[in-house]
């Protein structure tokens, strides 16, 4: 148990981008705690926009994956240990270690901090690198195991799911789509978390049928193609903005904030429109929602397992269980929360 308060904390996760979104609890729980500590956060370098702005963020720490694994390849160790020297420099007393995973736990070992807490199950043996250890139950949702690990060392859990943008952010968002209106997120690395793209289009018809004024499609910039036949129906349409792989993290999530509605595949997108407390229509197939779903919003999710069913992402063949949620299904539900937020801004 920890026994004296500490002055400078490591809060240790680096990815992947909706994991990211989802662990600010953990910052917030460990600033709340300990109200004089600087709390910074090792996060992967190209993810370091997603918590820039974070109120209770004291510094992010890039950690440069690419560059790194580039030089481990290349056996450069000296760059990698380089690289660890500079994070130790911090001198940390605290290292909090979100992520349990090998390489998270030699980091947390490489920072020297005399506190390092984690996961005693923990996977890849990362437990063996930790001065504190507990066994949090793995079938929690993430974002309590998380919590749970704190809560074992006897640091009250803060469920504080808020995420913040910049004003350089939102204005950039604001040139790019004005007000956002539904916004669209089609896309997902794993082919099974991907509602059919023609059907999302269907949907951009009917909402744009039934009043929608504005509908904005995001996606990152590797992600075009997937988008195709979503983008060219609409593509002289000035009621559909185009901002797949037009935006940065900060500016994505600037305009997920502004957002009336959000539809999105299990992705970041949809865990930050979480952190912005936006309605939220939320398409799931083979994924375990009880363990990786959007943080206390299970009733914004749709989706269709049967008994027998195999719960595995990344399995591409499972992309049936997608195909089980029809467009008449996501439309009511867009309409529904579409209607309550008009009757919501025109009584405020």
């Amino acid at each position: 148990m920890i026994t004296r308060d500490p002055r400078h904390i490591l809060l240790i996760r680096p990815s992947a981008l909706g994991d990211v979104c989802r662990s600010v609890p953990v910052l917030v729980s460990l600033q709340r705690a300990f109200p004089d500590a600087r709390v910074d956060w090792l996060v992967q370098d190209s993810f370091v926009e997603a918590i820039k702005a974070h109120p209770n963020l004291g510094k992010a720490i890039p950690f440069p994956r690419k560059e790194l694994g580039r030089f481990g390849r290349s056996l450069r160790l000296d760059k990698v240990l380089g690289w660890m020297k500079s994070v130790r420099q911090h001198d940390y007393d605290l290292v909090v270690d979100a992520q349990g995973l090998l390489r998270s736990g030699l980091i947390a070992r490489g920072t020297k901090a005399p506190w390092r807490l984690g996961y005693a199950n923990a996977q890849e043996g990362a437990g063996f690198h930790y001065t504190e250890k507990h066994v949090i139950d793995k079938s929690l949702h993430a974002v309590d195991r998380m919590l749970g690990l704190l809560d074992a060392a006897g640091i009250d859990p803060v469920r504080d799911m808020r995420l913040y943008t910049s004003d350089t952010d939102r204005d950039a968002a604001m040139q790019l789509c004005g007000e956002p209106g539904l916004v669209l997120a089609p896309t997902s690395r794993w082919a099974a978390k991907r509602w059919p793209i023609e059907r999302f289009a269907e949907l951009t018809t009917r909402a744009l049928e039934a009043g929608v004024d504005r509908v904005t499609i995001v996606g990152g910039p590797d992600e075009r193609e997937q988008c195709r036949a979503l983008l060219e129906p609409f593509a002289a349409d000035d009621r559909v903005v185009d901002l797949v792989g037009k935006t940065r993290i900060g500016v994505l999530m600037a305009v997920i904030e502004q957002a009336r509605v959000v539809v999105a595949n299990d992705s970041a997108a949809l865990h930050m429109a979480v952190g912005f407390d936006r309605p939220t229509v939320a398409l799931f197939g083979p994924t375990d929602v009880s363990k990786v779903g959007p943080y206390q919003r299970e009733a914004d999710v749709i989706q269709h397992i049967e008994p027998g069913d195999t719960l595995d992402h990344k399995n591409d063949a499972l992309v049936s269980l997608m195909e089980r949620i029809s467009v008449d299904a996501v439309a009511a539900a867009v309409m529904n929360r579409w209607d309550h937020e008009i009757l919501t801004e025109s009584s405020s």
